[in-house]
């Protein structure tokens, strides 16, 4: 009924291989210090925290941004949490911002939370794929790259004038039945 079934035997020379450890821990933040000032773009498919300053684009899996950390530049990320500066736009699916948060960019989310005493200037746009729209390009960058220029639109027109109301078919107001004089003519006379 139970019998012992042959197995593989292993090499002498080799050990029996061992099941991949990595996918099973989590790896440990990379942690960017308040101290640490940083001139150019960072990239890590998993997670960040960053405490110091940042002039240049972060793309990450999971970001946090802390109290006193600032970011000149795109954010682009899984997952965002933001407690400091970012002064560009931030693409994220999760976006959070927190109370001590301060945005000068556009927001291209999936979910946002702001608390309040957040500061957010800026545009915010929902996306069901956040990672691959772009932001919003301004309009002389856009209207440069079509076929030629746009022609100019005229201003603004002033409102039409109210119509003038005729003493023929002038209607009575508050009691006052008394026909109304003609266009032109004088008010005084009887």
């Amino acid at each position: 009924m139970f019998s012992k079934k042959d197995t593989p035997s292993h090499d002498a020379g080799q050990p029996p291989a061992q099941p991949k450890r990595s996918a099973m821990k989590a790896q440990a933040p990379s942690i960017l210090s308040a101290d640490l000032t940083i001139t150019g773009s960072i990239m890590s498919d998993g997670e960040v925290q960053l405490d110091g300053q940042v002039s240049g684009d972060v793309q990450a899996g999971t970001l946090t941004i802390g109290e006193e950390a600032s970011v000149q530049g795109e954010v682009v990320a899984d997952s965002v949490v933001i407690r400091g500066r970012v002064e560009g736009s931030v693409r994220a699916r999760q976006v959070q911002l927190a109370s001590t948060a301060r945005i000068e960019g556009d927001i291209i989310h999936s979910t946002l939370a702001i608390e309040s005493g957040a500061y957010f200037d800026g545009n915010c746009r929902r996306s069901s794929d956040p990672l691959s729209d772009k932001p919003a390009q301004s309009k002389s960058s856009s209207s440069s790259a079509g076929s030629g220029p746009k022609p100019q639109s005229a201003p603004p027109s002033a409102p039409p004038a109210p119509k003038q109301a005729s003493a023929a078919n002038a209607t009575p107001m508050f009691g006052d039945d008394k026909p109304k004089a003609a266009a032109g003519a004088d008010p005084f006379k009887s």
